[in-house]
C-alpha cells in the first residue's frame, strides 16, 4: 500500500511539473516563437497563457517594443562638396518574429545585419544633396527618404523602421576652422554692405534735412522781412500822423531821442559850438533860434 501511494506521489509530481514546463506566458509588449526541435511552428503575438510540448517545444521571446539602433558615426561628403561627420540613430520593431528568426536569430545580431544598411543608406543619401539642405532646408524629407530605403532591406529581416533620425553633423576638426573664416568673411562682407547701405541713405536724409532746412529759413527771412518792412511803414505812418498833428511836439520828441542817443555817460564827445541848432532846446525850452 505505501509502495501505491509513493508511485502516486511521484506521479503526482511528475504530471505537475510537465503542466508546469509545459505552460509559458506572453506578456503585453512580447511575441513568442514556438520551436520543435529548433523548426518554427506556431507564432503567438497576442499576450496570455499558452501551452508546449514539454522537452520537445521551446519558445524564443521577441519584444514587440519599438527599439533603437545606433549607427557608427559616419564621414559624408555632400554635393557642395563638405565634408560632415553624421552620428544618427534608428527606431525599428519586429514584425514578423518567424522571418526575424531565420535571418538572424536573437536581438543581438540586429546591429551587425541592419547597421551597416543604415550607415549606407545614410552616405547615399547625404551624399546627393548640399551641406544647407542637411542642416536646415530639407532636413525632415531626408530622414524620410533614408528611413525608407533602409525599411525596403529591413522587411527581408522580419522588421519595421519607424524612424531615422540624425543626432549630430559636425564638420570635421581640420575643417571647422576653414568654414568658420569663410562664414565670418562673408558676415563681414554683409555687414560692410549694410553699413554702406545706411550710410547712404543717412546722407540722403541728412541732405533733404538741410535743404528742408534752407527752405524753411529762407522762407522765415523773407516772412521777417516782409514784417519788418510793414512794421517800419506802420511806424513812419505813426511818425507822420504825429507830426501832422502837432509839429513842434514832434520836433521836441525826436530831439530829446536824438539827445538819448548821442550823450551817453562815459563814450560820448562831441564838438560842437553852442549855438548849435542840435542845442536849440537847450538855449530856448521852446526851441526858438537863438538871435542874432
Amino acid at each position: 500500500m505505501r509502495t501505491f501511494l509513493a508511485f502516486l506521489f511521484v506521479l503526482l509530481l511528475t504530471g505537475l511539473a510537465a503542466l508546469y514546463s509545459s505552460a509559458f506566458v506572453v506578456h503585453q509588449n512580447e511575441q513568442a516563437l514556438v520551436l520543435r526541435f529548433g523548426k518554427p511552428v506556431n507564432v503567438i503575438s497576442t499576450p496570455g497563457l499558452n501551452w508546449k510540448i514539454p522537452i520537445v517545444d521551446t519558445v524564443d521571446i521577441f519584444d514587440k517594443r519599438i527599439l533603437d539602433l545606433d549607427a557608427s558615426p559616419q564621414e559624408v561628403t555632400t554635393l557642395d562638396p563638405k565634408r560632415l561627420v553624421v552620428d544618427a540613430f534608428a527606431r525599428y520593431r519586429i514584425v514578423d518574429p518567424l522571418q526575424f528568426y531565420q535571418a538572424l536569430r536573437y536581438e543581438g545580431a540586429v546591429s551587425s545585419r541592419l547597421g551597416p544598411i543604415l550607415e549606407s543608406a545614410l552616405r547615399g543619401v547625404l551624399g546627393s544633396v548640399t551641406l544647407s539642405d542637411i542642416v536646415r532646408d530639407k532636413r525632415e524629407e531626408l530622414m524620410g527618404r533614408i528611413a525608407q530605403q533602409v525599411n525596403q532591406q529591413a522587411k527581408s529581416l522580419g522588421l519595421e523602421i519607424v524612424d531615422v533620425r540624425i543626432k549630430r553633423a559636425d564638420l570635421p576638426e581640420q575643417n571647422a576652422r576653414t568654414v568658420f573664416d569663410q562664414m565670418k568673411a562673408e558676415r563681414e562682407r554683409e555687414a560692410a554692405e549694410f553699413r554702406s547701405q545706411g550710410a547712404a541713405e543717412a546722407n540722403r536724409l541728412r541732405a533733404t534735412a538741410d535743404r528742408e532746412v534752407t527752405v524753411i529759413k529762407a522762407e522765415a527771412t523773407r516772412k521777417g522781412e516782409q514784417l519788418r518792412g510793414e512794421g517800419d511803414a506802420e511806424r513812419n505812418r505813426i511818425f507822420a500822423d504825429a507830426y501832422n498833428q502837432d509839429a513842434d511836439f514832434f520836433g521836441f520828441y525826436r530831439s530829446m531821442q536824438a539827445y538819448e542817443q548821442s550823450i551817453k555817460a562815459g563814450d560820448t564827445r562831441l564838438i560842437l559850438s553852442p549855438d548849435s541848432p542840435f542845442f536849440k532846446y537847450f538855449n530856448d525850452p521852446t526851441g526858438a533860434a537863438p538871435k542874432p
